[in-house]
């Protein structure tokens, strides 16, 4: 980025998702094609369910990172993103006790929030009634609970703040985060997003929009981006954290460095509500933004890992979107998405994705596309098919897309200096 912006680092990752605990279960898993996709769990379903699928971070024990009293104060979302903010924390080297705290802040989004919590207190409030309920109902359902319990637990002052853009939340909380760092506002910022939404109603209801997969025989097979059989997302929970720093702040602290966040695009498809743009125009300029804001060329990049969530507007739409910005390069790109293993964790996904594009460039590994066994129509670009690729590349794109027509492309380098 030109000018007199700060150059923006990561230095830290963390995430839990249905591939295990921390960000190096996830990676091992993606580059092992291991699909963490499976039965529901959490709640009871009978024959009148539609999906009966879904990721869940079942490895996951909060006590591991809170206290038994701060889990109980905690929505799942919660527990999930202080986790992930906990191990990259850990993970930066970073001594947190020491320094000004009002350099350091936090951009942690959830695209829906404390559901869980909301879902039990309404219950519990028609069966026992309204002195029955916890005082603790609304510091738990708030988007913004887990950015403002990161603070707490690490004592950053700094800017805070909990974007929530559906599926984007992610994408968009690390460039928030990005921003603040380039403005000078912070030299280290925690972001990312979380969500724990495998839950009845939002079962029911993503299953009332048609929007999810119905492929309950064949759980890890259920999520197949760009494949010609593909019938829907699969919903999954999780969460990621990314410590972002000014190059001066890790530079002077002797941190090590994964990647450096060099450019972003974002827009708005103001088309509708829930689905893409069909010719994925909004997206597209997403991408194309991104790549001017790092003062690239489309022939630059060489890695995307995309949205692809396993729907059949969406693939398609994201498809179109890169062939018109990248034309014949389009073509000689590796593409792949990590929801045919993770499945889709809403607003978690950006966050999620951020550490696979990270850890693609830092080990010159290409997480695969698993599942596609019948490419659709116009689906014929290097999906990165069935198994991870050696393959060292300089610039990365993790594009981030949701509900409201909000469109993120982040654009990462390969740290070498």
């Amino acid at each position: 980025m030109s000018g007199e912006q700060k150059r923006v680092v990561i230095t830290g990752l963390g995430a839990v998702t249905d591939l295990g605990v921390g960000a190096e279960a996830l990676w091992h898993g993606l580059c092992e094609g291991r699909s963490g996709i499976g039965t529901i769990t959490a709640f009871e379903q009978g024959d009148e369910w539609f999906t009966t699928i879904a990721g869940e971070a079942s490895d996951f024990d909060p006590t591991d990172f809170m206290s038994v009293p701060d889990v109980r104060k905690a929505d799942r979302a919660c527990q999930l993103g202080m986790a992930a903010a906990v191990e990259a924390a850990k993970d930066s080297g970073m001594d947190f006790e020491s320094g000004d705290p009002y350099r350091r802040g936090v951009a942690i989004g959830s695209g829906i929030g404390g559901i869980l919590t909301i879902e039990s207190q309404y219950a519990k409030l028609l069966d026992k009634g309204p002195r029955r309920l916890s005082p603790f109902v609304v510091p738990k359902l708030m988007v913004n609970a887990t950015a403002g319990q990161v603070s707490i637990r690490l004592d950053l002052r700094g800017p805070n703040t909990a974007v929530a853009t559906a599926c984007a939340t992610g994408g968009h909380a690390i460039a928030d985060a990005c921003m603040m760092i380039q403005r000078g506002m912070s030299d280290v910022m925690l972001a990312g997003g979380c969500e724990a939404a495998v839950s009845s109603l939002c079962i029911a209801a993503f299953g009332a929009m048609k929007a999810l997969s119905t492929q309950n025989d064949a759980p890890t097979v259920a999520s197949r981006p760009f494949d010609r059989d593909r019938d829907g997302f699969v919903l999954a929970e999780g969460a990621a954290v990314v410590v972002l720093e000014s190059l001066e702040h890790a530079k002077a602290r002797g941190a090590k460095i994964y990647a450096e966040l060099v450019g972003f695009g974002i827009t708005g498809d103001a088309h509708h509500i829930a689905a893409p743009d069909p010719n994925g125009t909004g997206a597209g300029k997403a991408l194309e933004f991104a790549v001017k804001s790092a003062g690239l060329n489309t022939t630059d990049i060489g890695y995307i890992n995309a949205h692809g969530t396993s729907t059949p507007l969406g693939d398609s739409a994201e498809v179109a979107a890169v062939k018109r910005v990248f034309g014949q390069h389009a073509y000689d790109l590796a593409i792949s998405s990590t929801k045919s293993m993770t499945g889709h964790a809403l607003g978690a996904a950006g966050g999620i994705e951020s550490v696979a594009c990270i850890y693609a460039l830092h080990h010159g590994v290409l997480p695969p596309t698993i599942n596609l066994e019948n490419p659709g129509d116009g689906m014929d670009l290097d999906f990165v098919p069935h198994e991870a690729r050696e393959t060292q590349v300089e610039y990365a794109i993790n594009n981030t897309f949701g509900f409201g027509g909000h469109n993120v492309s982040l654009v990462l380098k390969r740290w070498s200096e």
